[in-house]
């Protein structure tokens, strides 16, 4: 942040930080239901072929498992966007 005060750069409101701390907790989630629906979807349509049922099971229940750790993960407390100090 040294680098923002050093081009005389402001320092970004509450709001804004309050924002940007929830996007950053919100996107981890996002991505896992994303990955893990994607999963299902691809494991589902590998069980369609005889061929690849074994695998296509295998997929889908890791696409439900990060689809279902996506959603019901703990918060992550710590990170989040760091506070500035003058």
């Amino acid at each position: 942040m040294r680098f923002a005060l050093w081009f005389d750069m402001t320092l970004p409101s509450p709001r804004l930080r309050q924002l940007a701390d929830r996007v950053a907790r919100m996107v981890p989630r996002l991505v896992a239901v994303t990955i893990g629906f994607i999963g299902m979807v691809v494991g589902v349509g590998m069980m369609v072929t005889i061929v690849m049922l074994p695998a296509g099971v295998v997929v889908a229940l890791l696409g439900v498992a990060i689809f279902l750790a996506g959603i019901f993960a703990p918060e992550f407390s710590g990170g989040g966007v760091p506070r500035v100090r003058r």
